[in-house]
């Protein structure tokens, strides 16, 4: 008989499994609302955020600012989204999600939504404060493991270039 994992490794088996049934339920949206999954993403943060840049929309998804700027454009001509000028930058823009997206996107997600309200309210505020802080410390965790990671990318890129360069001279 197999023995039980320790508390320990059942938070982080939770932890990873919460993670992968987040990106399959995201993947099913997506595929609901007729989008492919970066737009979705996209729109996702925007419903968090309320408002974003083009370059933040393009660090949060990976595009370039070409794709950024193509996948903005779908987005608006869908009616998705739209831009208005950024009033603390002249030359920018602000991206916002409309109605029409909160409409198709808000029977899709009302389900888990009233789900995860109901399952939230069985816990004590004490127990609430517990799981606050320990998503908010895991989150950070993940962020900051994230950005040691596109460091190494970037100083790999760099060194990579420089070893071209050494080739040709």
């Amino acid at each position: 008989m197999e023995a039980k994992p320790d508390l320990k490794t059942q938070v982080m088996i939770a932890a990873r499994e919460n993670g992968i049934s987040a990106v399959l339920f995201r993947n099913a949206i997506a595929r609901k609302l007729g989008l492919n999954i970066t737009d979705s993403e996209c729109l996702t943060l925007l419903s968090i955020k309320g408002t974003s840049t083009p370059t933040e929309l393009a660090r949060y998804t990976g595009l370039t600012t070409g794709s950024t700027t193509a996948m903005l454009d779908r987005l608006e001509k869908a009616g998705f989204i739209r831009r208005r000028p950024n009033p603390k930058d002249r030359r920018g823009v602000l991206i916002e999600i409309t109605e029409k997206w909160q409409e198709a996107a808000g029977p899709v997600v009302a389900g888990v939504q009233a789900a995860h309200a109901e399952l939230i309210s069985s816990y004590s505020d004490e127990e609430l404060e517990t799981i606050v802080d320990f998503l908010t410390r895991f989150t950070q965790n993940v962020v900051e493991h994230t950005r040691l990671i596109e460091e190494s990318l970037k100083a790999g890129a760099a060194e990579a270039a420089r070893h071209d360069e050494s080739k040709v001279e």
